[in-house]
């Protein structure tokens, strides 16, 4: 007899709300499909339909700032490199192949804006610093700001550190496996356990080995910062190679989503995911959202799922840095990583992915006692800084800390939510400041981090002319280097 979880768990308005929500994602798997063979002129006329709507209900724009312009570039930046260029840094390419065969896109800042580069993949005698983005995200996230001064990895670059940046398998710059191609259901079979086990280690030891340091600096932010807890948790040897650990708005066992319906469908039945996504790719209609309509509009979208989800209202990101950012927001995931933090929330716990959580068998073991397996995460022995908002929904830092050794730190920002740390008008009065001041304290040479920043927001020009943005094109591949 078929198996259905959600039977018994449900009330009858939760049982509408599925109807719906299959309804609407039936609807949206058709219209993607037709925009699919549409010629790019009819493409452009919805494109220029939601314009002309937007202006209408809710007005028009006439900002013809510098700002407004540099917020504008910056959305239309096709990917790393380019966002780079805006303001004249010059980066590498690295891969990574994972041991079970993922392979990984690494983005390095290895200088200063005006210092010359040196031959790609050498070391350049600096501490090390990696940093890792969240949860359908990719590395863009953190240099997509409208001012190199609000921007970690420029400031960092700026103060004498080899910025490193990952990304997560499947995401835009890892999106290639030697087992499977992305197109099989194999490839998307990955949670935050793979993270932990494979992406994380891996891409820390490539960059051990690239530039002869013993250990890096960490930042992590939300699930990046997840990622680091089950890894450290894991690998103690781990722990060798990471000096600190700096988790911006950190997340391990979020309490549940903000929208009760939503969080009471996920949390009875997580895989219900996969029924309504499927087991590849989760919410990958985002990019044809975001091509069709006009980008004042996909960001009040943007506003409005994350006030419903999340009760995040975004008062502190202005509306320049929205344009600038939510262009670079979305990146391809799992849908089982997702499903992974419904469990976690389902348990309250943070626990690894349970394959069998949901089948008839594991009923009758949690009569009995089964509970999934919980990352260890008071074994962590690298020292923490938690960097939370408290104004964000997914951190309960109380808790949070109960499963932290007593050696973890904290830095409360008051009135921040959760991307605010990433992209608030003043992270670089409340956040950078004591994150590179954190990083400081753990190398071994701190008299080479003594960049001047008070030009940082003068000196580092944008590279624009009269004419438009025109960035120069470097060549992609295993080490390579580009200048802007």
């Amino acid at each position: 007899m078929p198996h259905f979880p959600l039977i018994s768990r449900l009330s009858s308005h939760e049982y509408v709300a599925i109807f719906l929500g299959f309804i609407l994602i039936g609807f949206e798997n058709v219209l993607r499909v037709i925009i699919g063979f549409l010629p790019k002129p009819v493409i452009n006329w919805f494109y220029e339909r939601s314009r002309s709507l937007f202006i209408y209900f809710i007005g028009h724009s006439r900002d013809r700032s510098e700002k407004k312009r540099i917020a504008d570039h910056i959305r239309k930046a096709y990917d790393f490199e380019e966002l780079c260029n805006v303001f004249g840094y010059k980066h590498e390419e690295h891969v990574v192949l994972t041991k079970d065969g993922y392979l990984l896109g690494l983005h390095r800042l290895p200088s200063r804006r005006n210092e010359p580069m040196q031959r790609p993949g050498s070391s350049t005698g600096k501490p090390v610093v990696y940093l890792h983005h969240g949860l359908l995200m990719n590395s863009e996230v953190w240099v997509c700001l409208t001012d190199p001064a609000r921007c970690l990895p420029f400031v960092l670059a700026e103060r004498g550190f080899d910025v490193w940046l990952g990304n997560n398998r499947g995401n835009k710059y890892s999106k290639k496996s030697i087992h499977h191609s992305p197109n099989e259901r194999k490839f998307w079979d990955f949670s935050i356990d793979d993270f932990a086990w494979h992406d994380i280690p891996d891409s820390i030891e490539y960059i051990l080995k690239t530039t002869g340091v013993e250990s890096v600096g960490y930042v992590g932010f939300s699930q990046g910062s997840a990622q680091a807890f089950a890894a450290l948790s894991i690998h103690p040897q781990l722990n060798q190679k990471v000096n600190v650990f700096i988790a911006l708005a950190p997340a391990m066992k979020p309490a549940g989503l903000a929208a009760p319906i939503v969080d009471g469908l996920m949390k009875a039945s997580p895989t219900l995911l996969f029924l309504i996504f499927g087991r590849k790719i989760i919410l990958s209609s985002a990019v044809m959202w975001q091509n069709i309509l006009y980008p004042p509009l996909f960001n009040r979208v943007i506003d409005i799922a994350l006030d419903f989800l999340f009760s995040w209202k975004s008062h502190n990101i202005s509306p320049l840095q929205k344009l600038a950012a939510y262009a670079h927001l979305y990146s391809f995931a799992s849908t089982k990583s997702v499903v992974h933090w419904f469990q976690i929330m389902r348990n309250s716990r943070f626990v690894m992915y349970d394959d069998e959580v949901y089948t008839p068998s594991m009923r009758v073991k949690a009569r009995s006692g089964y509970r999934p397996v919980k990352f260890p995460t008071h074994n962590i022995a690298t020292r923490i800084v938690l960097f939370y908002g408290d104004r964000d929904s997914l951190v309960d830092i109380d808790t949070m800390l109960h499963e932290l050794p007593r050696h973890t730190e904290t830095r409360r920002l008051r009135g921040y939510e959760h991307l605010d740390i990433l992209w608030g008008e003043n992270v670089h009065v409340d956040v950078i400041p004591d994150v590179v001041a954190a990083l400081k304290r753990q190398t071994d040479h701190p008299e080479k981090l003594n960049g001047d920043l008070n030009g940082l927001l003068l000196t580092a020009s944008p590279n624009l002319d009269a004419g438009g943005w025109t960035p120069e094109l470097g060549t992609s591949g295993y080490a390579t280097s580009t200048d802007s």
